[in-house]
């Protein structure tokens, strides 16, 4: 099985280590110090939650500043769109800002963007889509088509 490691550089550390650990993410204390937060989303994705100063040994690169540019745009899917609001609701709790929601019926997003600026999108997608049947993604969801 192939694990997902999203690394974020954040400004203060233990701040978003409060903020995912808030919505029921978990803090893997084996992979974290005063460097790093290891959250643990599920068995295989994690977010590594990284100082600048730490962050800055893996690139060459300068850090975008994620309040005024877009850097990248992590999604998570979830089993029902409960579920959607749920986190996204425990997340704006925690101080997450909120994006644009997205409905097309057989698909629905909310976005929130943490303490540092980083983008998540939770969504969920009816089954029947997930078949790349669209005809029957068009009979069920008319208005949609």
């Amino acid at each position: 099985m192939t694990s997902v490691f999203i690394n974020l550089p954040v400004k203060d550390l233990q701040k978003s280590k409060d903020f995912y650990t808030s919505f029921g993410w978990t803090l893997n204390p084996a992979f974290s110090d005063d460097n790093a937060g290891s959250i643990v989303i599920s068995d295989t994705i994690y977010v590594m939650l990284l100082t600048h100063d730490h962050y800055k040994q893996f690139t060459d690169k300068q850090i975008a500043d994620t309040s005024t540019t877009s850097a990248v745009l992590n999604a998570i899917s979830v089993d029902s769109p409960e579920e959607i609001d749920q986190l996204v609701d425990q997340a704006l709790a925690a101080g997450a800002t909120e994006g644009n929601p997205q409905d097309y019926g057989f698909m629905r997003s909310r976005t929130f963007s943490d303490p540092d600026g980083h983008s998540w999108e939770v969504l969920w997608m009816d089954p029947i889509a997930e078949t790349g049947d669209w005809a029957a993604v068009q009979e069920k969801y008319p208005q949609q088509a």
